[in-house]
């Protein structure tokens, strides 16, 4: 499924003209990419919950050249299933 599959899904669930389901699902993923940059953790009950994970830098090596490179320390989503989707997924 893709954004254009849930603007679909939801406009036609609600009976909504696509335009203002588009405006919905783009609100809703505003929303929680804001909350992520602001180092806030989302949670939604019985699907998953959504955290920003720190990874540290360390010295890598470019695999054409063989040069050692500096890999800077970056923040990463984290998404880790819920306990009611784990099961529904595993029958």
């Amino acid at each position: 499924m893709n954004k254009s599959d849930l603007v679909k899904m939801l406009a036609k669930e609600m009976d909504l003209p696509m335009r203002k389901a588009e405006e919905i699902v783009d609100m809703v993923f505003r929303t929680m990419s804001a909350a992520l940059v602001t180092g806030s953790r989302i949670e939604i009950r019985g699907f998953g919950s959504f955290v920003i994970k720190k990874y540290e830098g360390y010295t890598g090596r470019n695999p054409k050249t063989g040069e050692k490179i500096e890999v800077r320390t970056k923040y990463l989503p984290f998404f880790k299933t819920g306990k009611e989707l784990r099961e529904r997924l595993n029958g």
